[in-house]
């Protein structure tokens, strides 16, 4: 971890916030302003240490950075030359969060790989961060590996075994939100801070729902700026102004699963370097495009070029298998001013900054890390807000029975104790329809992007042609005020954004038949050219 501090600030004069429709004014010893997997992690070592928290987040669990990675739990093995403080702090953390969260952790172990095209002295080099960094190593015999991953390049100088596995953000997420309530913490999601002012040696928030757009006022000694690409956001809000570097990656999922265990190129860190197997799919990974906003997730054509190129060095016949699905992700990482370093290069090390010395106190910002290391940037912020002892290491997070590993999964699974048998919504996730009720119940949304993040619905081989329908029209028979669709047409272009990039060969003709589906059968809204 580092410690910096903010470039400037401008003043604020305390008044209470403006609102027309504010209707309640509430308080909380912490207020965290974020639900990815950093903002729950303080929630839930927060509630633990006994502080009431509110955590407010503008969309659903998953929606942000957290739900748009690549699904790998670092060895550390990534940093070690580029980053070491970043790789002993994932080394420490990964075998944390295996204890924490054993349901949303897959063991895949890792490879790390050296090609005939990759620079053989780095090896060296990288074997010694490895033992300065205390992240365990193995080398093995490159025809061993090529047993293990028969689609494996035979081009193998060098291989070896790190402890990388798949972790699957989604359930993790879950487990902490259930965390933080189970120990009477609050989660509000889709809420937005739309203001921030110094209160009573604290701030104030005015947060507005953005269902119905009523607001209500929270007061908080703490305040805790955990928003990920958005931090700069939410500290302008207050008069602060970060000095930032906002990065973009984009991941392909392949279809199929193509590896059993995660591959990395032994070469410095650069675009297209990973394959991470993650429950049916495997994924490429990533690129890091500097942009200007947040919510810049345009994918160009050439990063998915390079990503199935650079795949193909690892797996040859890459090119052969149809690409499912594309997305991307912003990362937000600290840059003094006069660092002028390509995002790449940046420490991933994650920095925690005390806006007290700016006439702030009781405000602070978590950037970088990653998210194997939550927990730990979490303590390091919750150390700053309470005397009592840290306990997330040793307290397992509450537990749902994993619902997704392997295509089908779901199905092997004795049948419930009803009359009438279970009905598929969606077939390529093995989704039935008393999951999609309960977890209508559970949310309230009728956002079928929220089922699917909760469920993995029309995330599979169909990418929803043939279980959005059915979806949509739980949704219509279940809440009130929905959408006239259920919300098969918002649900169809956020597909639409993943498939449009990937539309070539058998993609084309799979995003042509599922556009016959929407538009012609269904008769949803056609998609909107512009959609990236």
């Amino acid at each position: 971890m580092r410690t910096a501090t903010p470039t400037s600030i401008a003043p604020t004069d305390g008044r209470p916030l403006p609102a027309n429709r504010i209707v309640t004014t509430l308080s909380s010893d912490l207020l965290v302003i974020g639900a990815g997997a950093t903002g729950l992690g303080v929630a839930w070592d927060a509630t633990l240490r006994g502080l009431s928290v509110t955590v407010v987040e503008q969309g659903d669990l998953g929606q942000g950075t957290s739900g748009r990675y690549h699904g790998l739990l670092h060895s550390g093995a990534r940093y070690v030359v580029s980053d070491p403080a970043s790789a002993a702090d994932c080394a420490r953390e990964n075998e944390v969060v295996r204890r924490l969260v054993p349901h949303a952790v897959e063991p895949t172990g890792g490879y790390f790989l050296s090609t005939d095209d990759d620079p053989p002295d780095y090896v060296d080099r990288w074997l010694a961060g490895c033992r300065g960094a205390g992240v365990a190593v193995e080398e093995l015999d490159p025809a061993q590996v090529m047993r293990q991953e028969p689609l494996v390049t035979p081009r193998l100088a060098r291989a070896f075994a790190v402890s990388d596995a798949a972790l699957d953000s989604f359930e993790l997420l879950h487990a902490l939100a259930r965390g933080v309530r189970a120990s009477r913490g609050s989660v509000l999601l889709r809420h937005r801070v739309t203001g921030l002012v110094p209160h009573g040696g604290g701030m104030l928030a005015r947060i507005v729902s953005l269902r119905d757009e009523v607001a209500l006022q929270l007061a908080a000694p703490w305040v805790v700026n955990a928003a990920g690409p958005f931090v700069g956001v939410v500290a302008a809000m207050a008069g602060v102004h970060l000095p930032l570097a906002l990065g973009k990656g984009t991941m392909v999922a392949m279809t199929s699963r193509l590896t059993q265990t995660v591959l990395n190129r032994c070469k410095p860190p650069h675009d297209g370097d990973i394959i991470v197997p993650v429950g049916t799919v495997c994924v490429l990974g990533t690129t890091d495009v500097p942009v200007r906003a947040p919510t810049d997730l345009t994918i160009e054509p050439w990063e998915i070029d390079l990503l199935i190129r650079e795949g193909q060095a690892l797996i040859p016949t890459l090119r052969r298998h149809r690409p499912l699905r594309a997305w991307a992700g912003v990362r937000a990482l600290y840059r003094p001013a006069d660092d002028r370093a390509p995002t790449r290069d940046l420490p991933r090390a994650h920095v925690l900054i005390d806006h007290a010395p700016e006439g702030l106190p009781g405000f602070l910002t978590i950037l970088g890390g990653k998210l194997t290391t939550f927990r730990r940037m979490a303590q390091d912020i919750v150390d700053r807000v309470s005397e009592r002892p840290c306990t997330t290491a040793i307290t397992p997070l509450p537990a749902e029975e994993r619902r997704f590993y392997r295509l089908g999964e779901s199905l092997r699974r004795p049948p419930p104790t009803q009359s009438r048998p279970e009905r598929l919504v969606c077939e390529c996730e093995g989704v039935t329809a008393s999951q999609v009720e309960a977890a209508l119940a559970e949310s309230g949304s009728d956002d079928l992007d929220d089922l699917r993040r909760d469920l993995r619905l029309g995330m599979g081989p169909c990418q929803g042609a043939f279980c959005t329908y059915r979806a949509a029209a739980a949704v219509a028979a279940t809440l009130p005020d929905v959408p006239l669709d259920g919300g098969l047409s918002a649900f169809f272009r956020e597909r639409w954004r993943g498939i449009r990039p990937l539309a070539w060969g058998r993609g084309l003709r799979q995003a042509d038949i599922l556009r016959r589906i929407q538009i012609e059968a269904l008769g949803a809204d056609p998609v909107d050219e512009v959609v990236r």
